[in-house]
């Protein structure tokens, strides 16, 4: 039975601490302190070995909640476990999951930065929060062995609640390869965790990989060090809770369609909501408009639009936000880290704000279902058979029945499909699916777009629709001269001829049958 199963209200031995801390940190930052360590040098140079041996990186520590700020977290850099455990008393959250680079944002080293998720090392815990305290230890822990992965790590006890650490056996290191799939990989399993403990209440919306409760010599509650899990069986149990939801495990929002969110009922719903707070642990004002600004982004809008859009619906609201904060959250959906808003924010923000009695079911337009590929920008030449099929996509969506193309100019294709000119320019040299044709010549000329397999289509349907015509034509004139015709030598063979190239049947030609016969 783990140390802490029997004394939950046990204080923790500076030892005890020690191991905990290296089962939750790893091998992510150094065993001691470079300078003014206060282990014995043998015992220093043994793990400056052994730390040599894994890439090293950082965790940010904070002393007080109210640090957390609104011009940044006001706090300071921790390179290894000797200082952790030195300072542990005075500080109160800390980063478990190793950070690759850091630093501070000021000159007088007050605040910190570093610390968002592509920026991850090495991801070494997971942690839900429960924002309550109505349930207690053993209601806990029996949930999560009824309901979720397992036994937790840890349990640390907040002003507020709980919040249950479920260590990993090795660290899962994330790396920017495949436009960070690990990382997608890592959230989602964290929000499986998040979602199976939904019986006590865990905060959906946490923060997956930021800033937690330190555990210290006096607010563990739980402690079960041997229950620490493998990578590969949480993917496995996060793939089942997946299949469960009927959800794959990757999603890229990849082409849009001519019916567009826009016009949806639930979005019209949601921007007509002017009494919009939010309370912790509840997505709010602040998550409303970062997704009403993703959504923006995904449409393909400059971010000029956007912010006017956000602007005009941030005054309407009862407590509207600030400009600066505005800012920060339109440039944060349009830093090139979200391909657009997400499903599952979109319902929980229509069931927590928009109260007029109806359910709506939201669309975010042609999603597929991709393992996620690199973004576009990171591409040297992939992203043009994008934009190519967004294309082909578009004139099929806008062509007439009459005819095959549809009459853009430049300018304006590329504000539809979201593709410089310059692209477009390279697009077109090279298409093989794409067609484009000028008419007339200045002002009063007209730029026609259609696909090679929309002109062939076409022009397949004008010659049958000829041949039809003439079809119809050659016969009008055999029915009202056969009289005349019927002398003439060679009449047989030429409706013989006629019949066999289908231009005229026993069907369409009553007189064929005894003309047949007569020869």
């Amino acid at each position: 039975m783990s140390m802490a199963i029997c004394a939950f209200s046990e204080k923790k031995t500076v030892e005890e601490l020690e191991q905990i801390y290296k089962v939750v940190l790893h091998e992510g930052i150094t065993t001691y302190k470079k300078k003014h360590s206060k282990a014995s040098l043998p015992t220093r140079v043994a793990a400056e070995k052994q730390d040599r041996v894994h890439k090293k990186g950082a965790v940010f520590v904070v002393r007080d909640k109210d640090h957390f700020t609104v011009n940044g977290v006001r706090g300071y850099i921790v390179t290894s476990k000797e200082t952790l455990l030195e300072d542990a008393p005075a500080l109160t959250h800390f980063t478990p999951n190793v950070y690759r680079t850091f630093g501070y944002a000021d000159e007088g080293r007050r605040y910190i930065h570093g610390f968002e998720e592509r920026n991850l090392q090495q991801i070494n815990t997971y942690v839900v929060d429960i924002d309550t305290k109505k349930y207690s230890v053993n209601e806990l822990l029996l949930t999560c062995m009824d309901d979720s992965i397992g036994l937790p790590t840890l349990i640390v006890e907040s002003t507020r609640g709980y919040q249950l650490y479920f260590a990993l056996q090795q660290p899962f290191f994330i790396s920017p390869k495949n436009d960070f799939r690990g990382l997608k990989v890592a959230k989602r399993i964290s929000n499986n965790l998040k979602q199976s403990l939904q019986a006590v209440e865990a905060d959906v919306f946490c923060n997956d990989f930021g800033f937690f409760r330190l555990p210290n010599a006096t607010n563990i509650v739980y402690a079960g060090l041997e229950n620490v899990y493998a990578v590969g069986s949480l993917i496995d149990w996060s793939m089942r809770q997946d299949d469960n939801k009927d959800r794959p495990l990757f999603v890229l929002a990849t082409k849009r369609l001519a019916s567009s969110v826009l016009q949806s009922d639930w979005f019209n719903a949601l921007i007509h909501t002017v009494n919009i707070n939010g309370d912790k642990g509840q997505l709010g004002r602040n998550n409303t408009l970062f997704t009403l600004a993703l959504i923006g982004y995904s449409e393909g809008w400059d971010m000029e639009r956007t912010e006017n859009f956000l602007d005009e619906f941030n005054a309407r609201l009862e407590a509207p936000l600030n400009a600066s904060d505005l800012h920060t959250i339109l440039q944060s959906a349009y830093s090139g880290k979200y391909h657009g808003p997400s499903k599952e924010y979109v319902e929980a923000l229509l069931a927590l704000h928009v109260k007029n009695g109806e359910s709506y079911k939201v669309s975010l337009g042609h999603r597929g279902w991709y393992k996620v590929k690199k973004a576009r920008e990171d591409r040297q030449r992939s992203h043009y058979d994008e934009w190519e099929t967004d294309i082909v996509e578009y004139i099929a969506a806008q062509k007439q029945m009459t005819e095959p193309f549809i009459w853009h100019t430049q300018k304006e294709m590329c504000e539809a499909i979201g593709i410089p000119q310059s692209s477009l320019n390279v697009l077109l040299k090279n298409s093989t699916k794409l067609i484009k044709t000028v008419t007339g010549k200045g002002r009063a000329s007209k730029t026609g777009w259609t696909t090679v397999q929309l002109f062939i289509t076409y022009a397949l349907d004008l010659v049958r629709a000829q041949k039809e015509a003439y079809t119809a034509f050659v016969h009008q004139i055999i029915e009202e001269h056969v009289n005349e015709l019927e002398p003439i030598a060679g009449y047989h063979e030429l409706i013989e001829k006629l019949s066999s190239l289908k231009v005229l049947s026993d069907k369409n030609n009553p007189s064929f049958s005894s003309l047949a016969g007569s020869g």
